[in-house]
């Protein structure tokens, strides 16, 4: 009995200390739902860069001479509404898992959490744009992978440390899609989009199932 009990005021002890310095509300179906988007995110891109026929199988190689304004347009667009829906949803199912949880949804951990997720996110954009700049294509979508997976590394430390996994395998994985340059959407679509799908399905099983009962 005094041993049962000593285990369990440690084991509440740990908790409160979780608690005060890691973001533990994050919701496993949101990493789900983002990877359904990404992967719905690349077929429309596939489409789209099928529907221009050969004119730019050019797409497939390290860099291009010239670039359609439409295409680019609309590329981005794609982007951004898979960018968007998965902020949008990750913010409605984590918000709502804090609330279930009792925890706040915006503290000082929190906030720490989002700083080191979102530098080296930045950081990673602005060089994308740049490789866009210069037409440097076909290691876009490999800097996405590399610098999501070093945002997801970084702000491990300060929520559950089963991101850090999920950081590393798109970290490797996009440094393997830099010798398959022409491949770039379909390690985009694996990283962004299956790696997601697993990694959420294990998290809802390990975590939300347990907090929802």
């Amino acid at each position: 009995m005094e041993n049962g009990k000593y285990l369990r005021d440690i084991g509440e002890i740990k908790n409160i200390m979780d608690r005060s310095s890691r973001f533990i509300s994050l919701s496993g179906l949101s990493g789900v739902f983002a990877g359904i988007y990404a992967v719905i995110g690349a077929v429309i891109a596939n489409v789209l860069l099928s529907d221009h026929g050969s004119i730019y199988s050019d797409y497939n190689t390290l860099s291009v001479q010239s670039m359609d304004p439409d295409l680019t347009y609309q590329l981005f667009l794609v982007t951004i509404a898979v960018l968007g829906l998965a902020i949008g949803t990750a913010v409605f199912l984590t918000t709502r898992k804090a609330k279930r949880n009792d925890q706040k949804i915006w503290d000082s951990t929190s906030r720490r959490l989002l700083i080191n997720f979102f530098a080296p996110l930045v950081a990673g954009g602005i060089f994308c744009l740049v490789l866009l700049q210069y037409r440097i294509i076909g290691l876009i979508a490999p800097g996405m992978l590399i610098f999501y997976g070093l945002a997801l590394i970084h702000a491990s430390r300060y929520t559950l440390g089963d991101l850090k996994s999920l950081g590393y395998a798109n970290l490797t994985l996009g440094l393997i899609a830099t010798q398959f340059i022409g491949y770039g959407l379909y390690f985009w679509a694996v990283g962004f989009g299956v790696f997601h799908i697993f990694y959420g399905v294990w998290m809802y099983n390990k975590y939300d199932r347990k907090s929802a009962r």
